[in-house]
């Protein structure tokens, strides 16, 4: 057999290196390729390689079934269709043309995943023998240009760790916008991707088209390196129809952000929803799902519609109703899709500000808390505000609104009055100035009444609530009824108990209605004026329970 020779990299000493004749040629030398090598490196119709052993299942990226998108490892697609098993060998590679919906399967311990459209495909064969060694530092496909040093094989970028946050670009796919800007509008979104630095531990990013029905066009899930997502980016392919954004959006919002295509615990999600002139649809309600889902909507309206134009314009404030907050943050404007470079910084700044994202779901905006408060006449009415501004300065760390946290107070004696329910007041304003106006009842102490009574009443009107329900009760005395029982049905109704006493309060009451661990759900203190230090604490645990709420 003939050989050619290549100078391999000198350092000191060059040796010369037998230059493996074409794969796939009679005769030919497997070429030695990666874990994460892709079918669109090779560039052959049909190749000879040699996958390395060892390399990790659960980091393979493999698309399809049998028929694979180009973008796949195809060392984890040969692993995948049982060509080969994880300790590497001889593959053989054959492209295809491109196709669309790629189906998912697990097999082989790799995990493949769907993928709405690809431009090329390949499948693989078991391939000719070798007694070439593989290893997991193979040399890569390409040659490198003669007088440059080979170049390490780029290891998995983390991404940018200041900017974390799961990101769905919702394009306009409609006829409205047409094929051409359809291209530019692509060309825009890949800068931003590019400049988010999109990582393991960065931002990830998914792509939805709106058109006539929207049409998701990979998930977070898909691609974790800017490369590949450009890559995918530039495979959509233009849909047309009208442009039904509001459909998308809801369809995005309930849809897209789930545990099972990546979205990630306690990130920041967000919507960023492109408008080529206006929506041929109600974007409102799309809005208001969205926030309910706790996700962040910006919306990036491009070529405004001109005052002959506002006749077919369903809602003139369309990007008003459906961004997070109409506070100027969640919306941006370009003139065009012409010279949008110098648009793309400012609006990566604002995806990357996350102290801004106000819709995100977290302890303080996701809660319903209602005040359990005893007026029975040994507490006093000094004592009872003293009460009343425990429960304040509790109320006013929370993000109070109409989409946000929820507060309600019930004071009880033998007797229980609602001072307000969840649904009465929606900022934070209303709500501490009812609670510093709410009048000391006076009378006896059934605490037990006043808890089955507060779960019927309260909680009950809110039980489709997407918020976490929470009981903070007050007490300074022994309660005359039994607090076990009705302690046990909220607890079983999904609603977690704080129990805060003072003075008399019997520590085995406290605990039996309290949530578990008791230890951190029961509190106690001697006079009044102790309450102060335990607003941190009860705050604290509202936190901690609903980070653990959503694990």
């Amino acid at each position: 057999m003939s050989a050619a020779w290549l100078p391999a990299l000198c350092l000191g000493v060059c040796l010369l290196l037998p230059l493996p004749e074409p794969a796939g040629s009679e005769g030919a030398v497997p070429l030695a390729i990666t874990c994460t090598t892709r079918g669109l490196d090779i560039r052959k119709e049909k190749a000879d390689v040699l996958c390395p052993a060892g390399c990790p299942l659960e980091e393979f990226s493999v698309f399809g079934n049998i028929v694979y998108a180009a973008v796949s490892s195809i060392c984890g697609a040969a692993i995948h269709r049982g060509v080969i098993g994880t300790s590497g060998g001889p593959v053989r590679v054959y492209s295809l043309p491109g196709r669309e919906n790629y189906s998912s399967a697990d097999a082989n311990g790799v995990r493949s995943q769907t993928l709405s459209r690809w431009s090329a495909s390949f499948t693989v064969t078991k391939g000719k023998s070798s007694t070439q060694e593989a290893t997991g530092r193979a040399v890569s496909t390409a040659r490198p240009p003669a007088g440059k040093r080979l170049k390490k094989t780029p290891e998995k970028k983390t991404g940018n760790k200041d900017c974390k946050a799961d990101i769905a670009f919702l394009i306009d796919g409609s006829f409205n916008i047409g094929q051409r800007r359809f291209n530019l509008q692509k060309n825009f979104v890949g800068k931003v991707a590019l400049m988010l630095g999109i990582g393991t531990e960065g931002p990830h990013v998914g792509l939805v088209q709106a058109s006539e029905h929207p049409k998701i066009e990979f998930y977070l899930k898909n691609f974790t390196t800017a490369k590949d997502v450009l890559f995918a980016i530039k495979e959509v392919g233009f849909r047309g129809g009208n442009s039904n954004t509001g459909k998308a959006l809801k369809h995005t919002a309930q849809k897209f952000f789930t545990a099972d295509t990546g979205v990630r615990k306690g990130i920041p999600k967000v919507v960023v929803v492109f408008i080529d002139g206006w929506p041929s649809d109600d974007i409102e309600e799309a809005g208001i799902v969205a926030r309910e889902f706790g996700v962040n909507v910006f919306i990036v309206s491009v070529a405004k519609p001109i005052p002959e134009e506002l006749g077919m314009v369903q809602d003139v404030a369309f990007v008003d109703k459906a961004v997070c907050r109409n506070n100027g943050f969640f919306s941006y404007h370009m003139p065009n899709w012409f010279g949008t470079t110098k648009y793309v910084k400012p609006l990566v700044q604002k995806l990357c500000t996350h102290e801004q994202m106000m819709c995100s779901k977290t302890c303080y905006n996701s809660v319903n808390i209602a005040f359990l408060i005893d007026g029975s006449s040994s507490v006093g009415e000094s004592n009872f505000r003293l009460m009343l501004e425990f429960v304040s300065n509790i109320a006013k760390t929370f993000e109070i609104s109409d989409i946000g946290a929820k507060i309600a107070a019930v004071q009880f004696t033998y007797d229980q009055r609602t001072e307000f329910s969840f649904t009465d007041y929606s900022t934070k304003e209303n709500v501490l100035a009812v609670i510093r106006n709410i009048r000391y009842m006076s009378g006896g102490t059934a605490t037990g009444d006043a808890i089955s009574f507060t779960v019927r009443n309260v909680f009950g009107p809110v039980r489709d609530s997407p918020n976490k329900n929470f009981l903070v009760i007050i007490t300074d005395g022994q309660s005359y009824d039994d607090v076990r029982g009705p302690a046990a049905a909220a607890h079983d109704a999904g609603i977690t108990i704080f129990s805060v006493g003072v003075a008399w309060a019997p520590l085995d009451d406290l605990k039996d209605m309290a949530s578990k661990p008791k230890e951190s759900h029961a509190f106690f203190t001697r006079e009044f004026t102790g309450l102060e230090p335990i607003v941190s604490d009860v705050i604290r645990g509202i936190c901690r329970d609903f980070l653990e709420s959503q694990q």
